[in-house]
């Protein structure tokens, strides 16, 4: 039987586990249940954590995290690109008060080019457009800068959508390192500082998938471990969709005690259904292969589907030692099967592309071209 968000939040918290770690696929609603978590254990008008308080319950890290940061394009010398912080208790509290930039750097560096250097601002007095002097916080701001060859490097350049988000992870893993350190020490009196004492959650939906798949690897142990080294009461909540990290996650968690392993799912009715597995990890062609029969079997085939095939051919090309996932299809129309269906479902490159509804010659070339690949690569 489905629950809402609010009675699978509840579901969490009375579980009462050091680790929960939970697979959905994109689009289930992980992030809306990371915040609707958030409101059950701290209840607040303010949409932000406010760290400097020090009865904080919990910490989450989640797509609301990166709008804690934006861009400033110097659109008029098109010069001194900055990514901007928006105020906010969070990361005052890790830069400011806690000085995490230069773990916050040699993270970034680690997963993505140690070339790659990122500067946190000074305090400095800027005029506004009526000559008045405006004063720029420390910390508000950051700039970077990539070395190049013959000593030479390149300032103020914008990073790519993915080193930005590995920055934003990279700033909230630097503060969970200080956070585990600081609790495992047991006396609270003897802990540098009391700001972590009520601290009862860490909630983490989906941290950096644009990471190549040996970095998201190694992100996926050293979040383990770091967990594995926690001895406080701390509980942990990892939400992914990313089948690869769940399965990272899932065997450097054996051994572990007080876990538990779940599925997320959105039912058809709009409500959800949380359901414990303890089978050895997935495969994860084989559960889409499964979300298709049923896509096909109930002629409720969207276009999400033929992502879900494409996956299947790509991950199946590279098992069976194929150049390229094309090489999979029928021979017949090859062309046209790639064509007409994956590219255009799968990589739209203009929103005239789009097509809100299937249309049943498309449909019946998706079951036909499931039929095929089960009956050709021997999919039980």
């Amino acid at each position: 039987m489905g629950q809402t968000l609010t009675e699978i939040a509840e579901t969490l918290r009375g579980a009462n586990k050091k680790v929960q770690l939970i697979y959905a696929f994109n689009g289930t609603g992980k992030t809306r249940l990371s915040r609707e978590f958030k409101e059950l254990i701290a209840p607040k008008d303010d949409e932000e954590d406010d760290a400097e308080d020090s009865g904080i319950k919990i910490l989450y890290y989640n797509a609301f995290t990166e709008d804690l940061f934006y861009w400033d394009n110097d659109l008029d010398a098109d010069s001194n690109r900055k990514l901007k912080i928006q105020p906010n208790g969070f990361t005052d509290w890790v830069l400011r008060d806690q000085g995490q930039e230069f773990n916050i750097a040699t993270h970034l560096q680690h997963y993505t080019s140690d070339k790659l250097t990122p500067r946190f601002n000074e305090e400095y007095t800027i005029k506004d457009k009526e000559g008045k002097d405006v004063t720029i916080k420390a910390y508000s701001e950051i700039t970077f800068s990539i070395e190049s060859g013959n000593e030479g490097g390149v300032e103020n350049i914008k990073i790519s959508k993915g080193e930005e988000s590995c920055l934003i992870w990279c700033v909230f893993y630097s503060l969970l390192e200080q956070v585990v350190e600081v609790l495992n020490i047991a006396e609270p009196a003897e802990r540098e500082t009391n700001q972590f004492n009520d601290l009862e959650y860490v909630f983490i939906d989906d941290p950096v998938s644009s990471l190549d798949d040996n970095h998201l690897i190694e992100l996926a142990v050293n979040i383990a471990e770091l967990i594995k080294s926690s001895k406080s009461d701390l509980k942990f909540i990892i939400t992914t969709h990313n089948p690869l990290f769940y399965n990272v996650l899932f065997n450097e968690f054996k051994g572990v005690k007080r876990i538990l392993k779940s599925r997320f799912d959105k039912l058809e009715d709009g409500t959800y259904l949380l359901e414990e597995t303890k089978d050895s990890p997935f495969s994860y062609h084989l559960l889409l292969l499964s979300e298709l029969e049923k896509a096909i079997e109930s002629n409720d085939m969207q276009k999400y589907h033929f992502n879900f095939l494409r996956n299947i051919l790509e991950k199946t090309s590279t098992f069976l030692g194929y150049e390229s996932w094309r090489e999979l299809l029928p021979e017949e129309s090859r062309e046209a099967y790639c064509n007409r269906i994956i590219n255009l479902y799968s990589h739209s490159k203009h929103s005239g592309e789009e097509i809100a509804i299937v249309r049943e010659d498309d449909k019946r070339m998706l079951s036909f071209l499931v039929r095929e690949i089960k009956r050709v690569y021997g999919f039980k």
